[in-house]
């Protein structure tokens, strides 16, 4: 059928390699689980390795090719080692989602340097150096996608933004700056911006069910965000339909930025 064809050459990514932090939970994992019935081989890092294994397995139980790292990308040498060995499975990834993030948000009166510092090696720091590892390759290949996930707190002041918007922020402009760089070779950066949505990162709002309440009232649509809600924007931003989207901060939050 000339829809299928059509629908497959736009979106399809079969033969792509994707590398996916923060892939065995939540929005990575929902994410991680899309690249791949969409086509791509995925590999994903995270900390936890039981949520891995347990992430892998159920891809490879729907016939796709996921593989997984377990790292602490809370360091400089957690990333890089990372970055080493998930590129072993594949190869080099034509596809890089940083979905890895901390939440810890103390009131900004309290706010240390240790929270600061752990903050900003794993919601900054680590998209950068996984961007500074893969984006030139993907740049002399001619075809990359780099996807960051950000926040509402990038943009605005929320439920005690702390380090941890501070961070989201940071991440925002670190994707225009690759877009910058890399998007005349083939590459595009952007990132997705969710709203709330219900995952274990967000068990601080998720344990009270009155503010569960307030901030679905809070959308245009009239209810919280869902894991799958991010899997037809995340394969849109890894395959070739958007290949003139870049540096882009693309909201999945029900319109709730907007309300």
């Amino acid at each position: 059928m000339i829809s299928r064809s059509y629908l497959s050459e736009l979106f399809s990514l079969e033969g792509r390699v994707a590398v996916v932090t923060g892939g065995s939970s939540g929005i990575g994992r929902a994410i991680a689980g899309a690249l791949a019935r969409a086509g791509s081989s995925v590999v994903i890092v995270a900390r936890n390795e039981s949520e891995l294994a347990a992430t892998a397995d159920e891809l490879a139980a729907d016939g796709c090719r996921a593989a997984w790292v377990s790292a602490d990308l809370g360091s400089r040498a957690g990333v890089r080692a990372a970055a080493e060995r998930a590129a072993e499975v594949f190869g080099e990834p034509d596809i890089l989602v940083n979905s890895a993030g901390i939440n810890l948000r103390p009131p900004m009166g309290e706010l240390g340097e240790e929270v600061w510092d752990a903050t900003m090696a794993v919601n900054l720091e680590a998209p950068y150096l996984l961007g500074q590892r893969f984006g030139p390759g993907m740049a002399e290949r001619g075809f990359g996608r780099i996807i960051h996930i950000t926040s509402q707190q990038a943009h605005r002041a929320f439920v005690q933004s702390g380090a941890y918007g501070v961070s989201k922020g940071a991440l925002e402009s670190l994707t225009r700056s690759q877009a910058e760089a890399w998007s005349p070779h083939g590459v595009t950066c952007n990132t997705l911006v969710p709203g709330f949505v219900m995952t274990p990162l967000n068990e601080r709002l998720s344990s009270d069910p009155e503010k569960v309440a307030a901030l679905a009232a809070r959308t245009m649509v009239g209810r919280n965000g869902l894991v799958e809600d991010f899997a037809g924007a995340a394969v849109f931003l890894a395959s070739r339909a958007s290949s003139y989207v870049t540096g882009q901060a693309i909201f999945v939050d029900g319109g709730l930025s907007v309300h």
